[in-house]
């Protein structure tokens, strides 16, 4: 089974065969892949790089985490699965990666419309984001771990 790991903060300028070059002292089984633009042919900051087990993806994380190409720190972790469908996809478009909406920004609920047929669009995805609220209040499964450990230390202070 092989394993797709993140890279993002990848300049804008990168090739697919200078981020194979990176990754290419981990081995021929490190295949790579840079998410560019439609319109410019750029690379969008991220790209993957699928490797053949865990143990690896493990050892790559950790080697190249923090790697610095072209001024630009790279930061790597495990891609989360494909979402299924258009509004599963965060601002950026990124195919394996979770984003959560950050608690500042207005709902798309909020938000005026200029037009009937965008207000129509909006008011559709509310309806599908909101009937899965049980979902939406879900941590992040990678620190779930840890916010369990801090939500034990604040019941413990508040009974103090």
């Amino acid at each position: 089974m092989s394993i797709r790991l993140y890279v993002g903060n990848l300049p804008k300028e990168v090739e697919r065969q200078e981020l194979a070059a990176v990754f290419a002292e981990a081995g021929d089984s490190v295949s790579t892949k840079v998410i560019t633009d439609r319109k410019t042919g750029k690379c969008r900051g991220f790209g993957f790089v699928t490797v053949k087990t865990d143990e690896q993806a493990d050892e790559i994380i950790e080697k190249y985490n923090g790697f610095v190409l072209k001024d630009c720190a790279l930061k790597i972790e495990k891609a989360l699965p494909r979402a299924k469908g258009k509004e599963e996809q965060g601002a950026e478009g990124a195919e394996g990666v979770s984003s959560s909406p950050s608690p500042s920004a207005p709902s798309a609920g909020s938000r005026r419309s200029k037009s009937n047929s965008n207000n129509n669009n909006k008011s559709r995805r509310v309806a599908a984001s909101t009937s899965t609220d049980s979902d939406a209040v879900q941590p992040d499964p990678r620190w779930a771990q840890d916010l369990e450990k801090l939500k034990q230390l604040l019941a413990a202070q508040a009974t103090n």
